[in-house]
Protein backbone atom coordinates (compact mmCIF):
# COMPACT_ATOMS: atom_id res chain seq x y z
CA UNK A 1 0.00 0.00 0.00
CA UNK A 2 1.47 3.34 -1.09
CA UNK A 3 2.22 5.92 1.61
CA UNK A 4 1.17 9.54 1.06
CA UNK A 5 2.55 12.39 3.16
CA UNK A 6 -0.08 15.15 2.98
CA UNK A 7 1.31 18.53 4.10
CA UNK A 8 -1.87 20.58 4.58
CA UNK A 9 -2.92 22.92 7.38
CA UNK A 10 -6.61 23.17 6.41
CA UNK A 11 -8.01 20.53 8.77
CA UNK A 12 -11.27 20.06 6.89
CA UNK A 13 -9.57 19.67 3.51
CA UNK A 14 -6.88 17.40 4.95
CA UNK A 15 -9.55 15.14 6.45
CA UNK A 16 -11.48 14.97 3.17
CA UNK A 17 -8.37 14.14 1.13
CA UNK A 18 -7.19 11.62 3.72
CA UNK A 19 -10.55 9.83 3.82
CA UNK A 20 -10.81 9.71 0.03
CA UNK A 21 -7.28 8.40 -0.49
CA UNK A 22 -7.59 5.83 2.27
CA UNK A 23 -10.81 4.61 0.65
CA UNK A 24 -8.67 4.08 -2.47
CA UNK A 25 -6.06 1.93 -0.72
CA UNK A 26 -3.50 4.55 0.30
CA UNK A 27 -1.94 5.08 3.71
CA UNK A 28 -2.05 8.82 4.48
CA UNK A 29 -0.01 10.74 7.06
CA UNK A 30 -1.06 14.37 7.57
CA UNK A 31 1.39 17.08 8.66
CA UNK A 32 0.06 20.60 9.19
CA UNK A 33 3.21 22.50 10.25
CA UNK A 34 5.72 23.40 7.57
CA UNK A 35 8.84 23.13 9.71
CA UNK A 36 8.02 19.48 10.44
CA UNK A 37 7.60 18.39 6.82
CA UNK A 38 11.31 17.84 5.90
CA UNK A 39 11.77 15.64 9.00
CA UNK A 40 8.64 13.68 8.12
CA UNK A 41 9.89 13.16 4.57
CA UNK A 42 13.21 11.85 5.84
CA UNK A 43 11.69 9.50 8.41
CA UNK A 44 8.72 8.23 6.37
CA UNK A 45 10.23 8.25 2.86
CA UNK A 46 6.66 8.39 1.48
CA UNK A 47 5.81 7.16 -1.99
CA UNK A 48 4.49 10.64 -2.78
CA UNK A 49 4.48 14.04 -1.07
CA UNK A 50 1.41 16.25 -1.50
CA UNK A 51 2.50 19.73 -0.51
CA UNK A 52 0.41 22.84 0.14
CA UNK A 53 2.20 26.09 -0.66
CA UNK A 54 0.73 28.10 2.23
CA UNK A 55 1.89 26.27 5.36
CA UNK A 56 2.67 27.84 8.73
CA UNK A 57 6.31 27.81 9.78
CA UNK A 58 7.76 27.19 6.32
CA UNK A 59 6.05 27.55 2.95
CA UNK A 60 5.79 24.83 0.33
CA UNK A 61 8.34 26.38 -2.04
CA UNK A 62 11.02 26.43 0.68
CA UNK A 63 10.12 22.89 1.74
CA UNK A 64 10.29 21.56 -1.82
CA UNK A 65 13.66 23.21 -2.37
CA UNK A 66 14.99 21.70 0.86
CA UNK A 67 13.78 18.12 0.41
CA UNK A 68 14.22 17.70 -3.36
CA UNK A 69 17.98 16.89 -3.25
CA UNK A 70 17.34 14.12 -0.68
CA UNK A 71 13.95 12.78 -1.76
CA UNK A 72 13.52 10.96 -5.08
CA UNK A 73 9.76 10.42 -4.90
CA UNK A 74 7.20 12.59 -6.72
CA UNK A 75 6.08 15.90 -5.21
CA UNK A 76 2.61 17.18 -6.05
CA UNK A 77 1.79 20.75 -5.07
CA UNK A 78 -1.81 21.28 -3.97
CA UNK A 79 -2.59 24.98 -3.63
CA UNK A 80 -5.07 27.78 -4.10
CA UNK A 81 -2.50 29.79 -6.07
CA UNK A 82 -3.30 29.49 -9.77
CA UNK A 83 -0.88 31.98 -11.33
CA UNK A 84 1.65 30.89 -13.97
CA UNK A 85 4.50 32.39 -11.94
CA UNK A 86 3.67 30.22 -8.93
CA UNK A 87 3.49 27.09 -11.06
CA UNK A 88 6.79 27.83 -12.81
CA UNK A 89 8.45 28.52 -9.45
CA UNK A 90 7.10 25.22 -8.13
CA UNK A 91 8.57 23.30 -11.07
CA UNK A 92 11.84 25.22 -10.74
CA UNK A 93 12.36 23.97 -7.17
CA UNK A 94 11.54 20.36 -8.05
CA UNK A 95 7.78 19.80 -8.01
CA UNK A 96 6.50 17.14 -10.40
CA UNK A 97 2.91 18.30 -10.73
CA UNK A 98 0.64 21.12 -9.62
CA UNK A 99 -3.07 20.88 -8.71
CA UNK A 100 -5.13 23.99 -7.98
CA UNK A 101 -7.73 23.95 -5.19
CA UNK A 102 -10.54 23.11 -5.07
CA UNK A 103 -9.50 19.86 -6.72
CA UNK A 104 -11.97 17.26 -7.90
CA UNK A 105 -11.04 14.14 -5.84
CA UNK A 106 -11.04 11.86 -8.88
CA UNK A 107 -8.69 14.23 -10.71
CA UNK A 108 -6.35 14.37 -7.72
CA UNK A 109 -6.37 10.57 -7.51
CA UNK A 110 -5.63 10.26 -11.23
CA UNK A 111 -2.68 12.67 -10.92
CA UNK A 112 -1.31 10.66 -7.98
CA UNK A 113 -1.58 7.40 -9.89
CA UNK A 114 0.14 8.95 -12.93
CA UNK A 115 3.03 10.25 -10.82
CA UNK A 116 3.48 6.91 -9.09
CA UNK A 117 3.44 5.05 -12.42
CA UNK A 118 6.15 7.29 -13.80
CA UNK A 119 8.24 7.01 -10.65
CA UNK A 120 8.16 3.22 -10.64
CA UNK A 121 7.89 2.21 -14.29
CA UNK A 122 10.41 0.08 -16.14
CA UNK A 123 12.34 1.57 -19.04
CA UNK A 124 10.38 1.71 -22.28
CA UNK A 125 13.14 -0.13 -24.12
CA UNK A 126 15.97 -2.37 -22.95
CA UNK A 127 18.66 -0.76 -25.10
CA UNK A 128 20.87 2.13 -24.03
CA UNK A 129 21.03 5.34 -26.05
CA UNK A 130 24.30 7.03 -26.99
CA UNK A 131 24.62 10.34 -28.81
CA UNK A 132 28.27 11.34 -29.06
CA UNK A 133 29.60 11.62 -25.50
CA UNK A 134 26.09 11.41 -24.03
CA UNK A 135 25.15 7.98 -22.70
CA UNK A 136 21.68 7.10 -21.40
CA UNK A 137 21.62 3.74 -19.61
CA UNK A 138 18.01 2.59 -19.72
CA UNK A 139 18.25 -0.35 -17.30
CA UNK A 140 19.64 1.79 -14.46
CA UNK A 141 18.17 5.13 -15.62
CA UNK A 142 21.62 6.72 -15.45
CA UNK A 143 23.00 9.52 -17.61
CA UNK A 144 26.71 10.00 -18.30
CA UNK A 145 28.18 12.90 -20.27
CA UNK A 146 31.84 12.66 -21.31
CA UNK A 147 32.28 9.90 -18.70
CA UNK A 148 30.90 12.11 -15.90
CA UNK A 149 27.60 11.05 -14.26
CA UNK A 150 24.81 13.63 -14.47
CA UNK A 151 22.19 13.69 -11.70
CA UNK A 152 18.70 14.13 -13.15
CA UNK A 153 15.25 13.94 -11.64
CA UNK A 154 12.99 11.15 -12.88
CA UNK A 155 11.08 13.54 -15.13
CA UNK A 156 14.21 15.21 -16.50
CA UNK A 157 15.51 11.75 -17.37
CA UNK A 158 12.26 10.83 -19.15
CA UNK A 159 12.36 14.05 -21.17
CA UNK A 160 16.02 13.59 -22.14
CA UNK A 161 15.42 9.97 -23.14
CA UNK A 162 12.47 10.98 -25.31
CA UNK A 163 14.53 13.68 -27.05
CA UNK A 164 17.60 11.47 -27.46
CA UNK A 165 15.69 8.55 -28.94
CA UNK A 166 14.58 10.91 -31.69
CA UNK A 167 17.74 13.01 -31.95
CA UNK A 168 17.66 15.35 -34.92
CA UNK A 169 13.86 15.42 -35.00
CA UNK A 170 11.77 18.35 -33.82
CA UNK A 171 9.32 17.24 -31.11
CA UNK A 172 6.39 19.47 -30.27
CA UNK A 173 5.60 20.64 -26.75
CA UNK A 174 2.30 18.79 -26.99
CA UNK A 175 4.03 15.51 -27.89
CA UNK A 176 6.64 15.90 -25.16
CA UNK A 177 4.07 16.89 -22.54
CA UNK A 178 1.66 14.03 -23.27
CA UNK A 179 4.55 11.54 -23.43
CA UNK A 180 6.14 12.64 -20.15
CA UNK A 181 3.06 13.65 -18.14
CA UNK A 182 0.54 11.11 -19.45
CA UNK A 183 -2.26 13.65 -19.78
CA UNK A 184 -3.59 16.00 -22.45
CA UNK A 185 -1.76 19.25 -23.13
CA UNK A 186 -3.83 22.41 -22.60
CA UNK A 187 -1.54 24.66 -24.63
CA UNK A 188 -0.55 26.74 -21.58
CA UNK A 189 1.38 24.42 -19.26
CA UNK A 190 5.08 25.32 -18.95
CA UNK A 191 6.28 22.00 -17.56
CA UNK A 192 8.25 21.02 -20.68
CA UNK A 193 9.91 24.45 -20.99
CA UNK A 194 11.02 24.42 -17.34
CA UNK A 195 12.47 20.93 -17.60
CA UNK A 196 14.27 21.71 -20.84
CA UNK A 197 15.84 24.68 -19.03
CA UNK A 198 16.95 22.36 -16.21
CA UNK A 199 18.43 19.86 -18.70
CA UNK A 200 20.40 22.57 -20.46
CA UNK A 201 21.97 23.70 -17.19
CA UNK A 202 22.85 20.17 -16.11
CA UNK A 203 24.19 19.14 -19.52
CA UNK A 204 26.40 22.19 -20.03
CA UNK A 205 24.30 23.80 -22.75
CA UNK A 206 24.27 27.58 -23.12
CA UNK A 207 20.82 28.73 -22.01
CA UNK A 208 21.12 31.99 -23.99
CA UNK A 209 22.30 30.30 -27.19
CA UNK A 210 21.69 26.56 -26.82
CA UNK A 211 23.41 24.20 -29.25
CA UNK A 212 22.56 20.81 -27.75
CA UNK A 213 18.83 21.09 -27.08
CA UNK A 214 17.52 23.70 -29.49
CA UNK A 215 14.24 25.58 -29.38
CA UNK A 216 12.63 25.51 -32.80
CA UNK A 217 10.29 28.46 -32.53
CA UNK A 218 6.66 27.63 -33.17
CA UNK A 219 7.42 23.91 -33.45
CA UNK A 220 9.08 22.55 -30.30
CA UNK A 221 12.48 21.19 -29.22
CA UNK A 222 15.22 19.14 -30.86
CA UNK A 223 18.23 17.33 -29.45
CA UNK A 224 21.06 18.00 -31.91
CA UNK A 225 22.81 14.72 -32.68
CA UNK A 226 26.25 16.11 -33.58
CA UNK A 227 26.52 18.58 -30.66
CA UNK A 228 27.71 16.04 -28.06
Amino acid sequence: MSVVLLAEDDERLAALVKDYLEANQFTVVVESYGLNVPRQVQSLQPDILILDLNLPGKDGIAICKEVRPLYEGPILMLTARDGDADQILGFDVGADDYVVKPAEPRVLLARIHALLRRANREPVENGDVQVGGLQIRAASREVVLDEIPVALSSHEYDLLLTLARQAGKVLSREYLFTTICNRPYDGLDRTVDVRVSHLRKKLGDNSDNPTRIKTIWGRGYMLVADAW
